[in-house]
């Protein structure tokens, strides 16, 4: 049976950037496929990420999964997020992303079982990003002026199914695009809770799929996602959580020790 928008639950993550999550919730009420269910995975904001997410409460099956401010811990509130969930798919996207109205559809037509999905970003400039945080309506295509990664702003299928091959490799996975079956999660423990701080969380959790054989298709020219403009985060911890995917690696580790099944 071909999935369904009823199976299907968007995970977005945000940390105390409510201007952008503004613009990722309005997006996905233009969905021409909305999603089951919105699960916001909140890394610790304050009340007005709260305003926020409550002010789409009559637009959206939204649900608000929030975790004290202890530090970046993004791995573990994705963890609680995919707990909560409902849906036998899982769509994963950050809060600083605004969406294709064609996003949600284009991601349920491209699940396939076996598989996890890894999409791509187009990347707003600076100065176009300033302008709609500041509440310009922009209409976002491919010939916009201040896109990067322009490419990926192309929505063709036949170029999506060329491109598509599985591949058995967890490296550049994209966690502001992607997207999983709950029960491929379940079986490895989801994300491992010991990575904290910035770096590559998503990229280890796709190591561990690939290690029970669920391999990756990328979906370029599909689902396309407008990645708005920040600072990078602090990478100083990224060595370390590199050891981690090296080890991940070597030894065909599965199951992380502390996941999902550890939360209270």
């Amino acid at each position: 049976m071909p999935l369904t928008q009823k199976e299907t639950s968007l995970i977005i993550s945000t940390y105390s950037w409510p201007e952008a999550l503004e613009l990722c919730l309005n997006s996905v009420t233009k969905q021409r496929k909305k999603p089951h269910e919105v699960i916001v995975a909140d890394d610790g904001s304050r009340e007005k990420t709260k305003r926020v997410i409550d002010s789409y409460k009559d637009q959206l099956n939204i649900v608000h999964v929030w975790h004290e401010d202890k530090g970046f811990r993004l791995a573990e509130i994705r963890n609680k997020a995919i707990k909560k969930a409902t849906g036998k798919y899982i769509i994963q996207i950050d809060g600083d992303i605004i969406l294709d109205k064609n996003f949600i559809k284009d991601h349920i037509s491209f699940a396939k079982k076996g598989f996890h999905t890894r999409g791509t970003r187009v990347k707003i400039s600076k100065k176009l990003s300033k302008k709609l945080l500041n509440g310009e309506k922009i209409n976002l295509h491919f010939f916009t002026s201040g896109l990067e990664t322009r490419e990926n702003a192309i929505r063709f299928k036949v170029l999506t199914l060329l491109l598509s091959k599985p591949k058995l490799q967890s490296s550049k996975a994209l966690g502001c695009n992607m997207a999983f079956w709950r029960s491929d999660l379940l079986k490895i423990n989801g994300y491992d809770n010991n990575l904290k701080g910035w770096g590559h969380e998503d990229e280890e959790l796709c190591a561990r799929l690939i290690n029970i054989s669920i391999l990756r298709r990328k979906i370029k020219y599909n689902a396309i996602a407008y990645h708005i403009y920040h600072v990078e985060r602090n990478k100083e911890l990224e060595h370390e959580h590199n050891n981690m995917i090296n080890s991940v690696r070597d030894n065909l580790i599965i199951r992380t020790e502390n996941g999902i099944d550890e939360l209270s």
